[in-house]
Formats: C-alpha cells, structure tokens, sequence
C-alpha cells in the first residue's frame, strides 16, 4: 500500500512546469523587493533588525550589501527557472532565503515562511529531469516520470496549510465580522475599488468566504467532478488577495500549486506538448525508502504540531503573540497601542523615557509597542548597549494595547524590569498580563 502510494511512477510534467513557475515567482520576490523599496524600509535604512529568537548574530550587510544579496537570489531563482545546476541553485535560493528570512520579523509574513518550507523541498526533488538546462547539457538526466511523493509532498503540505488556516478564523472576532470590517476599512483610500470594498457585503464575502475556502478548497480539488469549480474559485480567491491584500507573490504561488491536481496529461498536453506521456504506473521502490519515510513522517509531524503548540501557552495568542508564527495564523488580528519605555540607571538612579524614533524605524517601533517577545528583544539590546557604555540598566515598559478595536488593556507588567527578564520560549511568560 505504501509502495503503490509513493513510489508509483507517474508523469513529470506537473512537476517540471510548477519548477519554470516556482523559479521565476523567487526572481519577482526577489527583485521585487529591490524595486518597491522593501529592502531600503526593512533591511537598509534601520540600524539593526529583530532576528527570530537564536538568531540574534544574523544582521543585514552593510553598505548596498543587501541589496546584492537580493541580486544573487533573483540570479538563483532564475536559475532554478532554467533548471540549470539545478540543486545547487534551489539549495543556495533555500540557504539565501533563510538568512533573510530569519534575519528580521518586523515584516513577519506567512507566504515568506511558506517559501522557506517549498525552496527546501524543492531541493530534493527531481524537477530538472526535463526541459531543463541541466537535461540539455547532460541528456542522461532526461526522465518522463517520477515517483508520486512528489505529487503527494505539495498536497499534504497545502492540505495542512489551509485546514488551519481555516480553522484559526474561527473565533468571535471573525465570525462576528469584526476583522474582516477593519480590513475592508484599512483599504478604503485604494483606487477604483477602495469604495467597493466598503459595501457591507466584503466583509461577509471575506469572513465566510475565508473560511469555506481554505477549508474545501484541497479536497474539491482532488475530487475529479469539483476540480474545475475549485480551480475558479481559486483563481478568484487569490486574484483577490493579490489586489486587495498585495501580499506579493504568494497568490500566484498558491494558483501554481493547482498543477498537481489535474490530470498529468492535461498538464502535459497544455504546457508541454512535444514531451512524451508517462503511462506505464511502474512500481519502483529505491533504496532511500527508508530515509524518506523516516525523515517524511518527522517534517508532517513537525507541520501538524506547530500550529497547535499556542494551545499548550498560556493565555490567548492573539494577546500574547506566543506561538503566533510559523502556525499559518494569517490577518487574523489588528493592534494598536500607546507604549512608552522608562530607561533607569541603576548607579545614579536617574529615569529617562525613551524616544523610540531614535532607535527604531516606524515599522519597528509598532513591533516594539505590541509584541511582548520584541519588547524584550530591545530592551536587552539597549541593556547591551548601555553595557558597553559602563552604565547598568533597568528597563520598565507601558503599554497599553487593544486587539480588533476593543478597548486598549495593559499588555506588561510596569514593575518589571524587562532588560532583566528571563524570556522563556517554549511556555508563558508571567511579565505578560493577563488578556482578561
């Protein structure tokens, strides 16, 4: 059974046609973020950045370095695109990427840690064996076929992907439409549709509709009779997030990922015509079962976990933020807050409040006002700063918060001294106050 379910050799073309699509979404990230000015706003123009927690030693390069890095990520992209050193060039975009991406998470986006999990799998799986450079330069690599966990690998991940996406929605403020009206304000100044998208129905359309499609939309595509329905609803959907939401280019990724859903030979009559069609289903059980179902079954383990692990934390996550990321917890929340930093010198004990703008940039400092793991991320970097000065210091924050609109609540404790305080990573932790 478990033979017949990954090692069954099917046709390649799904595969080869979603690496050209895949390669040249990494160029537009890329490159992209050189264009729009998101590598000046988050890497360039702040005088440090918030890494994930570990990650404290990965900075941005100096000077224009960044933006040669991006360069060389786009070159990669392409590469992989072209199919040419082809792992090398997926492994190098995957390592690339997660340098930036662990780099800083004032610009936390769940498309940027989708893009960590696909670039990794990418690197493993045969993808180059046609029209690629690669196939062209040594034809021995030339294959039609390849074995379905690599048909399978994208649509237990997608399946994971959405079910708690879905799922996440459904708590009061977005079912009682809450959200979804604070979205559809926030976009009120767009042109042409900012006024459409004031109508009281967008709010139904995106809370509801939300939540019906990342919950359907994986089992409607693999049932043979609602494929094409849920592929136009996809392509609704994701056109909708990518004009609405501008949330790069994660929608057309997410369209892409429909090639592994239809026919192999609808896929390979549409894109690749000349190729010839794999229909022989041969069973062929390599020598790295082992390591494959081994390490398989450890990654969907890993993916099933994390997003529930908010569950075991104390408090809610919309509150606390501790197991927000990497659980696919997507526009689910907005924040607002007054926050100030009291700086005390423990020798001379003089106060100072802090002027936030003087270290942080704007995007930094709506982190740095709401999120208690930033929070105490910069204040050990000031206690460290301070330190070099010869000055020992304490630092105490308030802020007041309000989650969706409600009314602004004590977010940390004032009298502790967080440039002091242990952060614990796994489990809650009590210089958060109370939600409730």
């Amino acid at each position: 059974m478990i033979n017949s379910f990954l090692f069954k050799h099917i046709d390649n073309s799904a595969l080869v046609v979603f690496r050209i699509i895949f390669g040249l979404l990494c160029f537009l990230e890329s490159v992209g973020a050189i264009f729009t000015g998101w590598i000046t706003r988050t890497l360039v123009e702040p005088k440090f950045t918030f890494s994930f927690m570990g990650f404290g030693w990965l900075q941005p390069l100096s000077g224009n370095g960044m933006y040669f890095y991006y360069a060389i990520m786009g070159g990669f992209g392409i590469l992989i695109m072209l199919g040419y050193k082809y792992r090398f060039s997926a492994l190098a975009f995957c390592l690339m990427w997660c340098g930036v991406y662990f780099m800083q998470k004032s610009s936390y986006n769940n498309h940027y840690y989708l893009l960590v999990l696909l670039s990794a799998i990418m690197a493993i799986l045969p993808a180059n064996r046609y029209a690629s450079l690669d196939v062209k330069l040594n034809p021995k690599l030339k294959e039609i076929s390849m074995p379905s966990w690599c048909k399978w690998i994208f649509v237990i991940q997608l399946f994971i992907l959405y079910t708690y996406a879905s799922k996440a929605k459904l708590y009061p403020d977005w079912i009682d439409l809450t959200v979804p009206k604070l979205l559809m304000r926030s976009k009120a100044n767009y042109p042409i549709i900012g006024e459409l998208l004031q109508n009281n129905f967008m709010p139904y359309l995106v809370a509801y509709g939300g939540i019906l499609f990342d919950g359907l939309i994986i089992p409607l595509l693999l049932i043979k009779a609602t494929r094409k329905y849920a592929f136009f609803a996809s392509i609704f959907f994701h056109l909708f997030n990518s004009i609405v939401f501008q949330v790069g280019v994660f929608p057309y990724l997410s369209l892409a990922f429909c090639l592994f859903f239809f026919e192999p030979k609808v896929i390979k009559n549409i894109f690749l015509k000349r190729k010839e069609f794999y229909s022989k289903n041969e069973i062929i059980v390599p020598n790295y079962k082992p390591v494959l179902v081994t390490l398989g079954g450890i990654y969907f383990i890993i993916q099933i976990i994390l997003p529930i692990r908010h569950h075991f934390i104390e408090d809610n996550v919309l509150w606390t933020e501790e197991g927000h990321r990497l659980s696919w917890r997507m526009m689910l929340r907005s924040k607002s807050s007054r926050t100030t930093y009291k700086l005390v010198n423990n020798t001379t004990k003089k106060e100072t409040v802090l002027k936030l703008d003087k270290y942080l940039s704007k995007k930094q400092i709506r982190s740095a006002s709401s999120k208690p793991d930033v929070m105490w991320q910069f204040s050990q970097r000031l206690k460290e700063d301070y330190k070099n000065k010869g000055e020992d210091i304490s630092i105490y924050i308030k802020a007041f918060v309000s989650v969706n609109g409600k009314p602004h609540k004590q977010l940390i404790d004032p009298k502790v001294d967080i440039a002091n305080a242990k952060y614990n990573y796994f489990t809650h932790n009590d210089w958060i106050l109370p939600s409730k």
